[in-house]
């Protein structure tokens, strides 16, 4: 058996070692390379280790248990990505990408032995639960996650839909609690999407922004992604949110599929593998399907992988405006690898650049303008004591009482039906949404100013208000200009 052993270890070696780029490791500590008879006798060691395990152990020992672990451990020593997947783990790997899987409802990684949230999935009970991007479980229905893998801690929250678990949890500056969750079928339809209007707006006829949100990158989200701007562009919306907070992330052609959905040319990321010349390239099709209207991105620190594509293409093309908080910085790029029997190996092959070479591996997407989530208190009011209306004898305002009527008729039916708050509430709640909105109507403005301006004729072409001529070569250099990636 022990030669059967080492003949299967030496076999699957050269897969770890050509997929692996070194994980956490520090600059300054080179990695020293073993010869092949020194890592020969280090797997008889490994082997010698499981034999003389299973014999002694003071209880019987479950083989296939002991070498899962000891290829997880193997896995998990490159990076917090890295793992070993049972055929079982690699079956709900592919059902959570094509939209539908059950348990919680959250995305967690490893971190220094612990268990934290990368981010709640929309609408699951994780989320209705309150657990958020940065918090900490510690206890799996009691026990410590700090004794498991990170697959042993994902199958301990698994279970059949409506069953219960119970998890401990840590946010930031507050004391440990504990929460029960109830199991469900997770169906994730990874885009949302609705015409808002911002909350202060109570015009006639109010600007339509076009908000879209994205929870994953699935399979379906490119497909999803085109119906949502067909149908608000029907709706002849000013502008666009693209709402990745709390975004996970998924898979990287479907982050790539929707940034080219916004640009009309340019670079929107490039991978880099282990080798030098091991790079390669994606870039966007002519073609924005939004028709060049501002587009806002709002990130936060649940916004990682994926998200961070999305939002840096976007923002090193000069083509959106990013909002919020710090992404999470996940810049590297995981593959399954099959082992043929059922099993695989998801293992990190590339990290991955921004158009303008940057890679967020630890750092994030900084935003454009940083706005954190808060929470709104009015100091001023929204009519002055001292106004037109307060002077002795002022003209009135024919349509001033039917607004006074209507409001005051809508305030009693909000006291007569207090429920839940509704889905425009919830927005008005919102701040980096509403701030989000804001700038966009404000793009929106002021685009729609510049091209009212009317060209003034000059004298000649030399003059300061001369028109421009251009020839067809000015034409396609001025087209390639645009499609380049604007660098910050």
């Amino acid at each position: 058996m022990l030669k059967k052993l080492l003949v299967l270890m030496i076999m699957a070696a050269p897969v770890a070692g050509i997929c692996a780029p070194g994980g956490n490791k520090k600059k300054e500590e080179p990695v020293v390379h073993l010869t092949d008879e020194q890592i020969y006798e280090e797997l008889k060691k490994l082997a010698l280790v499981f034999e003389v395990a299973r014999d002694n152990f003071v209880e019987e020992a479950d083989e296939k248990k002991m070498l899962e672990g000891a290829m997880n451990g193997m896995l998990g020593a490159l990076d917090p990505h890295s793992s070993y997947l049972s055929a079982d783990d690699f079956k709900d790997f592919n059902d959570k990408s094509h939209g539908e899987f059950g348990g919680l409802g959250i995305q967690i990684t490893s971190d220094r032995g612990a268990v934290r949230v990368i981010a709640p999935i929309d609408d699951t009970p994780a989320e209705k639960a309150g657990i958020k991007a940065g918090d900490y479980i510690t206890h799996i229905d009691d026990e410590q996650v700090f004794d498991l893998t990170l697959n042993q801690a994902v199958q301990k929250m698994k279970g059949r839909p409506g069953t219960k678990v119970k998890l401990t949890v840590i946010s930031d500056g507050e004391e440990p609690r504990t929460i029960t969750l109830k199991r469900a079928i997770i169906k994730v339809k990874s885009v949302k999407y609705e015409d808002k209007k911002l909350a202060d707006d109570d015009s006639e006829n109010p600007d339509k922004i076009g908000y879209i949100r994205i929870s994953d990158f699935g399979a379906t989200t490119t497909r999803e992604l085109k119906e949502a701007i067909d149908a608000l562009e029907k709706k002849d919306v000013i502008g666009y949110v693209l709402d990745v907070r709390n975004n996970p992330g998924g898979y990287l052609t479907a982050a790539i599929d929707v940034s080219d959905a916004f640009l009309d040319g340019g670079e929107i990321v490039s991978t880099r593998g282990k080798g030098k010349t091991d790079i390669e390239r994606s870039f966007a099709k002519p073609g924005d399907r939004t028709n060049g209207k501002p587009i806002v991105v709002l990130i936060n620190h649940g916004s990682a992988s994926a998200s961070e594509i999305v939002a840096g293409a976007l923002q090193d093309n000069g083509r959106a405006l990013v909002m919020g908080s710090q992404s999470f910085g996940k810049g590297s790029v995981q593959q399954q690898k099959p082992l043929g029997d059922g099993t695989a190996i998801h293992i990190t092959i590339a990290r991955y650049y921004t158009p303008s070479g940057r890679s967020i591996q630890n750092e994030g997407i900084t935003p454009d303008i940083e706005v954190l989530q808060s929470k709104v208190e009015v100091l001023e009011k929204k009519e002055s004591m001292y106004s037109e209306a307060s002077f002795k004898n002022s003209l009135k305002n024919e349509e001033a009482k039917k607004k006074a009527d209507k409001k005051s008729s809508d305030k009693d039916a909000d006291k007569d039906d207090e429920k839940e708050l509704t889905d425009e509430e919830k927005d008005a709640l919102d701040y980096q949404l509403q701030r989000g909105m804001d700038m966009v109507r404000a793009m929106a403005k002021m685009k729609s100013r510049a091209a009212a301006m009317p060209v003034t004729p000059g004298a000649d072409e030399d003059g300061a208000g001369a028109e421009s001529k251009s020839s067809p070569e000015d034409d396609i250099r001025a087209e390639n200009t645009d499609s380049a990636p604007k660098k910050k």
